[in-house]
């Protein structure tokens, strides 16, 4: 499959994009782009790919992405309907002068935390999604208004760490074509036993060849990148079913509990039985938070 190598759809008006891309037309392979992006999923859940980090996304995610950073997302489910509203902009097209004024030292330390991608917190997300809404509508100045008001509120807190520890490159046609093959054929056989000679000969390369190439194009093996995938199956089977572990170690790749648990504790820091608690009750909080402070959450500058 030939990458999307993506450009700003720009029109004579309008110096940044800000667009809702919807299925079919929001699946894309691993790409990668000069521009820096934040998208808010309003349909949707699966695996975010960001560099050498895998992850889940849901509806209602906020992720804020650099220039060049590679990434795909990839639906839990084939027949599954995705959308997002997208914001891409180049970090200087308001000028180099503007950025560099001191006033805008968060704004420049959001943008280098951002090469390595960022997830923000939901109390984050649930301020600036009035904001991202507004932009895909917004005319003339109030566009600028409202972008500098969205990096504003993220630079002005917290900062998570960074997704993906990969150095970001800009990578060829031809790389981009033979990772994402990667991507795609683990996505689909994950929970299945998979051999590096399976996965090499998908690739089209021996085996030594493509533990070489896949650990200097991740930073990881090839057998970290499959326990993330599966472990990533795991988490969004934990919080969105009830179904027992064993059968959830077996429906994400696993042959045995005992695996399956110590690999789940390695990525997670937290057994499978207390990251569902875990996360219940946070979600409970959060939802309690989110309905009590609904009429707190600013309004763009400019509608």
């Amino acid at each position: 499959m030939k990458p999307l190598i993506e450009k700003l759809p720009l029109s004579n008006n309008q110096s940044f994009v800000a667009r809702t891309y919807r299925t079919p037309h929001f699946e894309v392979p691993w790409h990668q782009h000069i521009e820096v992006e934040c998208i808010l999923f309003t349909e949707g859940e699966g695996v975010a790919f960001v560099g050498n980090h895998v992850g889940e996304f849901k509806t209602g995610d906020v992720f804020f992405l650099g220039s060049n950073l590679p990434h795909c997302f990839q639906k839990a489910t084939k027949d599954m309907v995705t959308s997002a509203v997208v914001i891409q902009f180049n970090s200087n097209f308001w000028g180099d002068s503007f950025l560099n004024l001191p006033e805008n030292q968060n704004i420049r330390e959001l943008l280098q935390t951002a090469s390595g991608g960022i997830k923000l917190s939901p109390e984050i997300g649930n301020k600036i999604t009035p904001i991202i809404k507004s932009l895909e509508y917004d005319k003339d100045a109030a566009r600028i208004f409202n972008l500098y008001q969205l990096l504003w509120i993220i630079s002005s807190n917290p900062l998570e760490q960074p997704l993906s520890t990969q150095e970001v490159k800009e990578y060829n046609t031809r790389q981009k074509e033979r990772i994402d093959t990667v991507f795609q054929f683990s996505f689909a056989h994950f929970q299945e036993s998979i051999t590096l000679e399976q996965v090499a000969g998908h690739a089209g390369m021996s085996v030594p060849a493509f533990c070489s190439y896949f650990k200097k194009s991740t930073k990881k093996t090839y057998t970290e990148f499959l326990n993330e995938l599966r472990i990533a199956h795991a988490c969004k089977l934990l919080v969105d079913t009830s179904k027992p572990i064993m059968e959830i170690c077996f429906e994400s790749g696993y042959n045995t509990l005992a695996h399956f648990n110590k690999q789940f504790l390695r990525l997670r820091h937290i057994t499978p039985q207390r990251f569902r608690k875990k996360f219940n009750s946070t979600e409970t909080i959060f939802t309690s938070i989110s309905q009590s402070n609904r009429l707190l959450v600013g309004e763009p500058l400019l509608q």
